[in-house]
């Protein structure tokens, strides 16, 4: 009797044990910072307003997740090929790559920082650019702690973690590490800088060379991206931006700012496209690289050189953030016969660029860098002109890559 008696309370602090270890092991699994578990994404992006009813299409401004018809997508790759049929001379798409930064720069003193928007839904996509709280994470290590008391208080018997309704959609497309890299991510997340900083970074001084988070906006133009980031910052002292744009013009408006503080940003102007030309930081040192509407101004045969450079300034678990124009956007089927320079990119009257891309481009171009998939998705929405009962199609493609936590890793397949 007695012994039955032991061998039951033994079998019963085994179980709470157990439940204990896999209680921890899930809050961690779900407390990694949400910078590396960027898969982790809503089925809907930007919005849920989703129209089911045709005839109510005019009551608001934008629809998401337009899913096309056959016709559709048809019209719109015979609008491509009859605008496309007609290329700009080979000597004029040579002075709009030559002087690309002067159109860039005449665009920026025309419209000042009034052209576009304030990108605040950038936080929204992209929770990755908000450093992750040590304070939270060790709430978190509580509350694990006493989740697992309570479970095995009420006899919580589950051996696997619950699936997050997030997690449930999560893009398992990889690109080349293996799981073991990614489950080392959230170690990894939270290794204190120190680590990044030995040799040439412990004795040489650059702009943020104090901060433990810091992140790159590529093309940042006016701003627009740069401030709603800088305002979320402000409590996050141990955090620094980088911006950069090669419109001179552009970088000025964004350091006459009223919101820009140099010690925690610094804007400067840059060419990425030039090989040679080096960063005012190190390679290897950021946590997250943004490069919004920016890749698609760039010539296609540039564009891998480009993604390569970014990739070697990113840190071993560091994310790149990408969002531009997606095949058949509205505003590819928008330009007229004599404006295509080559397959699906385009000059605009100002001569400013745009290319449009698909989501097999976009994945074989940075998985070319050496970063792993983390998402690729297309956008579709509908977009209408309630006065003039217009509707129009907007596409874009976005995605999150992560650099691998080690040099090794498989060769992917190209996707097409």
């Amino acid at each position: 009797m007695m012994s039955c008696s032991w061998e039951a309370i033994s079998k019963v602090l085994f179980r709470m044990n157990v439940i204990w270890r896999n209680s921890v092991s899930c809050l961690r699994i779900r407390k990694v910072p949400r910078r590396y578990q960027s898969g982790n994404h809503p089925v809907v992006p930007l919005g849920s307003r989703i129209l089911t009813d045709p005839a109510k299409v005019f009551e608001h401004n934008m629809w998401d997740h337009m899913q096309w018809s056959d016709e559709e997508e048809a019209a719109a790759r015979k609008k491509v090929e009859e605008n496309s049929a007609v290329r700009v001379l080979l000597e004029e798409q040579v002075k709009f790559e030559n002087e690309a930064s002067k159109y860039w720069d005449t665009f920026y003193k025309i419209h000042k920082n009034k052209f576009f928007k304030d990108r605040n839904w950038l936080l929204r996509e992209f929770p990755e650019i908000i450093p992750v709280d040590q304070k939270t994470e060790q709430k978190l290590e509580e509350l694990s702690w006493d989740h697992a008391k309570t479970s095995a208080a009420n006899g919580f018997s589950r051996m696997h973690c619950p699936t997050m309704p997030e997690e449930k959609n999560y893009n398992k497309k990889r690109c080349g590490s293996s799981d073991g890299q990614r489950k080392a991510g959230s170690h990894f997340s939270n290794l204190d800088s120190k680590e990044h900083r030995k040799g040439p970074l412990k004795t040489e001084l650059f702009p943020g060379s104090n901060a433990t988070f810091r992140i790159l906006e590529v093309g940042c133009g006016a701003g627009n991206s740069v401030f709603p980031i800088l305002n979320t910052l402000q409590d996050a002292p141990e955090s620094f931006l980088y911006c950069c744009d090669f419109a001179s013009g552009a970088v000025e408006l964004v350091k006459l700012h009223s919101s820009y503080r140099a010690a925690q940003c610094c804007a400067f102007v840059h060419d990425v496209c030039d090989e040679d030309l080096p960063f005012p930081f190190p390679d290897g040192i950021l946590d997250v690289i943004l490069l919004v509407f920016v890749l698609s101004s760039i010539h296609p045969d540039r564009m891998q050189g480009v993604i390569n450079r970014l990739s070697n300034l990113l840190k071993p678990g560091g994310m790149l953030l990408f969002r531009d124009y997606g095949r058949y956007d509205k505003t590819q089927l928008r330009f007229k016969r004599g404006h295509c320079l080559s397959e699906n990119f385009y000059v605009r009257g100002d001569g400013t660029r745009a290319y449009f891309f698909t989501k097999g481009e976009v994945h074989n171009m940075f998985c070319k860098a050496g970063l792993d998939e983390k998402q690729n998705l297309v956008d579709r929405r509908l977009q209408v002109n309630r006065k003039k009962q217009v509707k129009m199609h907007r596409v874009w493609v976005q995605g999150k890559f992560q650099k691998p936590l080690h040099l090794t890793q498989k060769t992917s397949k190209l996707v097409f």
